[in-house]
Formats: C-alpha cells, structure tokens, sequence
C-alpha cells in the first residue's frame, strides 16, 4: 500500500490532536481534584503540582499540606489543624488512596490532641497569683 504525503500530514495531524485532547482531559482532571485540595487546606495547602509521564500527558498531581503536630500548650490549635487537612484531604469527588492515608495521619494527631486535652483539663487557665 502507498502512503501519500497528504496522508502520512493527516495522520499526524489527527495524532497530535488526539494527544492534546488527552493532555487537555487529563490536566483538567487533575488540576480539579488538585485545586479541591488546596482549596480547601487554606493557609497550609501549597502550590498545586502537575505530574507529567515524558510524553507530557498528565498522569498524577498533588498540593502539598502541612500536617499537625501535638502543641501541647495549644492542643485545640492542633485540633483544628488536623480538621482543615482531614476536610482538604477529602476534599474532591473522588479521594484517592494516599489522599485518605493522609486524612488518617491527621485524624491520628487529632486523636492525641484530644487525649492530650482531655488528660490535662486545666491547660491554659492559669491562677492570678498575685491577686
């Protein structure tokens, strides 16, 4: 079978135009999930970042987050921390694993916030000795 020039630029022309359609669906996809994320993690969500396989299409992305730890001269701070990257963790349609094992690790400083808080009930109130 001959192939023309005409043909083979065709060809080509359709290829290319199905790659963008996927680069374009897949970066759409992607950067909703990832902006659900970010929008949601507030002041500690980062940039959103978009992954690329080298071909350039899109494959995967993720917001970094900062993640509680126990303050245990503020032990509710660190409640409502872990809240915020529990709700952005969980934040789009459709979270994907390690979008819930990091809702797990926050949950997990959350319950040790709470133990903490529910162990020392007059942390923060303090005597005014002088009075």
């Amino acid at each position: 079978m001959n192939v023309t020039l005409g043909q083979t630029r065709l060809y080509n022309n359709l290829m290319n135009q199905q790659r963008q359609a996927l680069i374009d669906k897949n970066y759409n996809e992607i950067y909703a999930h990832e902006l659900a994320h970010q929008r949601a993690g507030g002041s500690f969500a980062g940039n959103i970042v978009i992954e690329r396989n080298p071909e350039g299409i899109p494959v995967g992305g993720h917001v970094p987050i900062a993640m509680p730890v126990l303050d245990e001269s503020n032990p509710q701070k660190t409640i409502d921390h872990a809240n915020v990257v529990i709700n952005s963790a969980l934040a789009p349609a459709n979270p994907s694993a390690q979008d819930y094992k990091v809702a797990d690790k926050a949950r997990a400083v959350k319950q040790q916030a709470i133990t903490f808080k529910n162990n020392n009930p007059n942390l923060g109130k303090k005597l005014d000795v002088e009075a």
